[in-house]
């Protein structure tokens, strides 16, 4: 919240504060690399090339440019050198409760100009993944999943079977995919999208983030301190203890560690 940014050098040992030139909450942290890295806020991007030590403020919205409302960035992915996309919502600017339009900016020379790209929805995007170069996938307000197979020309809605608000969305390849998002939503494909099935969580708030270490054993957090393990690639999913009831909004899995962090700036830490 309000623009605060932590790094460690030591796995997590110690935190030193970076300065960003906003107070916005940040929304996502990207890295496509060990060294390059993107965060969005609000209606800002930074961008780091030595690991996240230090960020340096883009601007690829001009004041005004956006006439039916302000920008709200969430989401940030490149599938390529040059081709990135970030996801978001327009927002009315005399109510910032009221969302008037999808929002998809496109990149193909690395960042430095970016063009919106209209798509088939006008409710929030929440989050953007892809595997490789051409497929990709959109979640966002009211179940809505987006998906391309064209490297991102062309964005077509699939059905999630679900009107609620769906937060997070990880694929391990072209085919295995899983989105998460309010009261327990926990929605998996096995063919690309183009059917989701509904799974079982046993929890009835929001789930936040999904992330698998490999093609088996993946992972979600959420509201009240939840995380939720699978071993059996996303069939079933069953609570593991996390020692605090703040709510948990980002996740990252490796295969032999996992580091959360939440609400009051909890951070939780597993090993294998």
């Amino acid at each position: 919240d309000g623009g605060y940014l932590a790094y460690t050098e030591d796995g997590g040992k110690t935190w030193q504060r970076r300065i960003l030139n906003t107070v916005a909450n940040i929304n996502e942290i990207y890295f496509r690399n060990d060294d390059n890295g993107y965060l969005v806020a609000g209606r800002k991007m930074f961008i780091t090339s030595d690991g996240g030590k230090n960020w340096i403020e883009e601007i690829i919205v001009k004041p005004g440019e956006f006439k039916d409302g302000i920008p709200e960035f969430y989401s940030i992915r490149f599938n390529s050198k040059n081709q990135g996309f970030i996801i978001g919502a327009i927002i009315d600017r005399n109510n910032e409760n009221y969302v008037v339009g999808s929002l998809l900016l496109r990149t193909t020379d690395g960042g430095t100009t970016w063009s919106r790209i209209l798509v088939p929805s006008k409710t929030e995007l929440i989050h953007l993944d892809f595997d490789g170069k051409s497929h990709g996938w959109i979640v966002g307000d009211m179940g809505t999943i987006l998906a391309t197979t064209d490297n991102g020309d062309t964005w077509t809605v699939q059905n999630s079977g679900t009107d609620e608000v769906l937060r997070n969305v990880d694929f391990r390849d072209e085919n295995d995919g899983y989105a998460v998002g309010a009261n327990g939503t926990i929605l998996r494909t096995e063919n690309g999208g183009k059917t989701w099935t509904k799974i079982p969580s046993n929890f009835d708030k929001s789930l936040n983030r999904v992330d698998f270490a490999d093609d088996k054993n993946g992972w979600i957090v959420g509201s009240d301190g939840v995380i939720l393990r699978s071993t059996d690639r996303g069939a079933s999913w069953v609570r593991q203890e996390s020692k605090t009831e703040n709510s948990l909004y980002g996740l990252f899995m490796t295969k032999k560690y996992g580091w959360s962090v939440g609400k009051m700036g909890v951070i939780v830490k597993y090993e294998r």
